[in-house]
């Protein structure tokens, strides 16, 4: 069994238009309160689901558009549920990071850690009806050391439940790096708990597509769990208008903000500590410095590795039918927005 790229490649440019299609609106001031995007984890998303059968469940963590598109969550009411329109997917109280869809056994909660107990419910009722089902859990690496999470390992092991839990590396818990929190390997401590673990390159898509393959022919023989930890980049920061990020957009104007504070804090009494708090900004720093790394000089675009696997042509003509299609909804979405207003 080999993998569709062209399918795989379309699907990953219908997740990147919407989220970028989300960005806009964002920064438009249409959406309200933080935004949380997953670009950069397409091929993590993409490379998964295309296992996905109608009947799996879905848990999700609070970068939950991806998956939803990639499971033909109707684009426009995901739109106007971020607008907070009651023609929403959840009727515009949910916003983007608690999407709920029956349909198609989805659902999301900006509680970290939250996924993997839930997916293992989804399991634990796809064992239970004898229907095949698997569940799909998502989450980062900075819920790894979550007690819920790590609970859930066990009793999905124990239990043999059909679950299979992805872990989106991005080497950052909001502005932690999680190897300053975070104690050995983790596909080590996986296997710990008894399932197979399998880390991969989550900017390709095809590494994904075949690990996926083994966890989920796994999974639906009744031989439980497994957990794929998939290395990939942020690449908009923790949230859009992230400040670490928008030092490098707009250098002079985030300078002139950031500054005066960390000067007041640095000068504060007792002058004793000032050493302590020097230790603190550089901290920061080191933070920016490594982020504006990442992003800029050492950025890995799963797109564009995909792209590279099809035919120009082919790429041409799928970036096209993915921006009508996002355009639509879009326009769809807008379109009832003012009519309602």
């Amino acid at each position: 069994m080999k993998p569709d790229f062209e399918k795989l490649y379309f699907q990953m440019a219908r997740i990147r238009a919407f989220e970028e299609s989300l960005a806009r609106l964002w920064r438009q001031g249409l959406i309200p309160g933080e935004m949380h995007l997953g670009i950069g984890e397409e091929a993590i998303v993409a490379g998964v689901l295309d296992h996905a059968r109608n009947g799996d469940g879905l848990a999700l963590d609070h970068r939950s558009t991806p998956p939803l598109v990639a499971r033909g969550v109707d684009l426009t009411s995901m739109i106007l549920e971020m607008l907070g329109d009651e023609g929403g997917l959840c009727g515009g109280w949910g916003g983007h990071m608690h999407l709920f869809s029956r349909d198609h056994l989805a659902a999301s909660s900006g509680i970290v850690g939250s996924s993997a107990p839930l997916g293992a419910g989804f399991a634990l009722a796809a064992d239970y009806l004898k229907e095949g089902g698997v569940a799909f859990s998502f989450f980062g690496d900075g819920a790894a050391n979550q007690g819920m999470l790590l609970e859930t390992f066990n009793l999905a092991v124990a239990w043999k439940l059909p679950v299979v839990f992805v872990c989106k590396d991005n080497n950052w818990a909001i502005t932690t790096r999680s190897s300053a929190v975070t104690g050995g390997s983790l596909t080590r401590r996986a296997r710990s708990f008894g399932m197979p673990a399998y880390g991969v390159n989550g900017t390709q898509v095809e590494s994904v597509w075949s690990a996926a393959l083994k966890a989920v022919t796994r999974a639906r023989a009744g031989k439980g769990p497994s957990f794929i930890l998939a290395r990939c980049c942020r690449m908009e920061g923790h949230f859009l208008g992230d400040p670490l990020v928008r030092v490098f957009e707009e250098p002079v104007k985030q300078t002139m903000e950031i500054a005066p504070p960390l000067i007041r804090a640095l000068l504060a009494k007792p002058l004793a500590a000032a050493a302590s708090r020097c230790g603190h900004v550089g901290y920061i720093g080191r933070v920016i410095a490594t982020l504006g790394g990442e992003k800029y000089l050492t950025r890995r675009d799963p797109i564009s590795h995909a792209g590279g696997l099809i035919p120009e042509q082919a790429r041409d003509r799928l970036d096209r039918e993915a921006e009508l299609e996002i355009r639509d909804a879009l326009a769809a979405a807008l379109e009832r927005k003012e009519r309602h207003a």
